[in-house]
């Protein structure tokens, strides 16, 4: 009896302790979640949030949206794009750095200050470098007798140059998180495959990535929401620089038009379930697939 009411002493303290965290969580992240489904079902705006309700209306008019179409199309390539080149760069760089060249924490400082700097600036200095007329991509490629490139003008070539920048900035985080679990497999076990004969290329096939699988689990499913949150870069590096003066259209922008800019929030609402949605339902599948085998 003594020990059952020291028990539920310790753990009324316990949740004593974090109410104050728990009603401040609740309050930032799980209440507007909750909000955004609710609106979502309204014809709101953001003098009259729920003026009229209205249902599924917003869900089925998204299926004729050309607008939202395009945006999810591309956020989607935009998220293949910058997930399996980050992941595979960050891969191979973390091979080389532990396996190839000791004391290797000045190049893993190198590769991963990108990570750390903030996006506006970043998103600024890559679209001097992009820019057709001054730019230093169209300066080095000038070398080769290839003409200026106006890589930011169409959505065409200004998404892949928006990936390959976020590729630069988040491979570096990529590869610390890789390096971690490559460090923390045994060397006995990769020891007594090379004593039974196995070159290089069957212990990273065999050993390493088997092993490394829920650090790449993890990996997966950060670049993944990021990838698919992304607003800031391709705003700052496309904002009147399109053709027609469009911005490269995006999930997260077309959120914000709506809501913002158009004062649809409902219809932004059911944008944002959407993503919310598509973004859980990868998970889950990454998570199906890639812990399968472990």
């Amino acid at each position: 009896m003594v020990g059952s009411s020291l028990q539920r002493q310790k753990l009324l303290f316990v949740f004593i302790g974090l109410a104050p965290i728990l009603l401040v969580y609740g309050f930032t992240r799980i209440w507007p979640i909750l909000r955004t489904f609710s609106l979502s079902l309204y014809d709101s705006d953001l003098v009259k949030p729920e003026a009229k309700f209205i249902g599924f209306q917003n869900y089925t008019d998204l299926l004729s949206d050309d607008s939202f179409k395009t945006a999810f199309i591309n956020t989607t390539l935009f998220a293949i794009g910058t997930v399996v080149a980050s992941l595979f760069l960050g891969l191979g760089l973390a091979l080389i750095l532990t396996q190839f060249i000791r004391r290797s924490g000045v190049y893993q400082l190198i590769y991963f200050l990108p990570f750390v700097m903030p996006i506006v600036p970043v998103s600024i200095v890559w679209r001097w470098i992009y820019d057709p007329t001054y730019g230093l991509l169209n300066f080095v490629l000038s070398w080769f007798g290839i003409a200026k490139q106006a890589f930011l003008l169409y959505p065409e070539t200004g998404l892949w140059a928006i990936v390959a920048m976020n590729v630069w900035k988040v491979v570096g985080y990529n590869m610390v998180i890789l390096i971690v679990g490559i460090r923390n497999i045994p060397f006995l076990y990769s020891e007594a495959a090379a004593i039974d004969g196995a070159g290089r290329w069957s212990i990273l096939r065999y050993i390493t990535v088997p092993l490394l699988k829920p650090v790449i689990l993890f990996v997966l499913v950060i670049t993944t929401i990021g990838a698919y949150n992304v607003f800031t870069s391709v705003y700052v590096m496309t904002q009147s620089t399109t053709a027609s003066g469009n911005a490269i259209k995006i999930l997260v922008g077309e959120i914000v038009d709506n809501g913002f800019r158009y004062s649809k929030m409902g219809y932004a609402s059911s944008q944002a379930v959407i993503l919310f949605v598509v973004v859980m339902l990868l998970t889950l599948i990454q998570f199906r697939f890639v812990r399968s085998d472990t």
